[in-house]
């Protein structure tokens, strides 16, 4: 069959142009359809959305040439607080910090807002020969045909390729056309999401507050300004996110505490339900899966993107080195190479995040003190804290070579 591609991807948002990019940069060609038109995406204004990228993150995109131009737009992690407690009390005494000098890489990561990543990446693709954007155009069928793939437009086109690859979200039509299920659990949980302007500076340091209802992560961005995500048990997060803006905020203040001093709003406000989602195989017939289409997991941490770009630095060398082999790219032995390197990773990080959410979402006095003592036992060990900030850092040995900034 006559391939319009090597690789069709789904999903325009950020996996999706991350691996288009690593593709095309080993000679692949490469078609990413994007449901939502590059134009709303590389939107400049401000709203608040931004990721927390391990240093591990940072390097996939040293290695994808893309760094340079966000520089001056991201704000260093300089530091870690963890702490437990319940609104309006504060913190317990016991609290858990892990500072960058300790693992002598620089900063632990970088925090950048969504809209300065996706048009970092907008414009590499646009730059890239190999790379064609089929922007606002919805894929409405796929099939597998004889040496390839294809998938139907609803404008009623047609693409093929050699290869399909779903990066379309935790409800990803392409795997379920694939008949792939997934399973999980709803973690009975909300995040509340949005950015503030704060009176004193946060010198780069991201805070993890612990309560019975869930945690509250305040991420800092650059000037006097962060981002958090605020986990409530959903009839309350619903209520709250039905408040006017200063309501909101009331609520908040107690739950974030005085340590920046005044708070307020700065953008848009979002909501999103918290489950934990992964689907039964990342791969099927001439079709690999990544990012949120593979795996949704709670946002303790801030792994989400994370381990998305794990997916893709994974499956680009796989594809990638199996094309200089002369193999089927999409052969069946191949994209199991992809599942087998990253799946175990996934699961465990997904079950490890949702171990933490369960033990820390309670009030049980018991347990409170337990974890008390757990957080300062970490802090007592060096070499279990260096231990605990490598692996946030996405810092594994095993890593693939796009994590380790180095061009595949």
């Amino acid at each position: 069959m006559t391939h319009d591609a090597d690789i069709l991807i789904v999903g325009g948002g950020l996996n999706g142009p991350a691996l288009a990019l690593a593709l095309a940069q080993g000679g692949l060609s490469v078609a990413v359809i994007d449901a939502r038109p590059a134009t709303a995406r590389a939107d400049e204004a401000f709203d608040g959305r931004a990721y927390a990228l391990a240093l591990a993150s940072v390097r996939v995109l040293q290695a994808l040439g893309i760094w340079a131009g966000l520089r001056d737009k991201t704000q260093p992690i300089t530091g870690i607080r963890t702490s437990q407690g319940h609104a309006g009390q504060g913190a317990s005494p016991l609290m858990l910090g892990f500072d960058a000098a300790e693992i002598e890489e620089g900063a632990m990561g970088q925090m950048v807002e969504d809209r300065h990543l996706y048009r970092a990446f907008l414009a590499a693709m646009q730059a890239e020969p190999r790379i064609t954007l089929h922007s606002g155009a919805k894929v409405v069928g796929q099939a597998t045909e004889a040496g390839g793939v294809s998938v139907t437009l609803e404008d009623g086109r047609v693409l093929r390729g050699r290869l399909l690859v779903g990066c379309d979200g935790r409800d990803s039509a392409v795997a379920r056309r694939a008949g792939i299920k997934r399973w999980g659990w709803d973690y009975g949980q909300t995040g509340l999401v949005c950015a503030l302007d704060h009176e004193l500076p946060h010198d780069g340091v991201a805070h993890q507050f612990f309560m019975p209802p869930g945690p509250l992560a305040i991420l800092p961005l650059p000037g006097n300004r962060c981002s958090i995500v605020w986990s409530e048990r959903t009839a309350t997060a619903q209520a709250i996110n039905a408040l006017e803006d200063a309501a909101y905020l009331e609520v908040l203040r107690p739950r974030f505490g005085s340590f920046l001093g005044e708070i307020s709003l700065a953008g848009a406000r979002f909501a999103y339900p918290l489950r934990l989602t992964i689907a039964e195989s990342f791969v099927a017939e001439r079709l690999a899966l990544v990012g949120d289409a593979a795996h949704g997991v709670h946002p303790i941490a801030g792994q989400g993107l994370n381990l998305g770009l794990r997916d893709v630095a994974a499956l680009a060398e796989v594809l990638i080195e199996a094309a200089r082999r002369g193999e089927d790219i999409a052969a069946p032995d191949v994209l199991e190479r992809y599942q087998a390197w990253r799946r175990f990773d996934v699961v465990r990080l997904a079950l490890g995040m949702d171990a933490v959410n369960t033990l820390f979402s309670n009030g049980n006095p018991v347990l409170e003190a337990v974890r008390g003592l757990g957080m300062g036992a970490i802090n007592a060990l060096p070499m279990l804290r260096r231990m605990f900030i490598r692996e946030a850092a996405g810092l594994n040995a095993a890593a693939p070579k796009l994590m380790q900034g180095e061009a595949i």
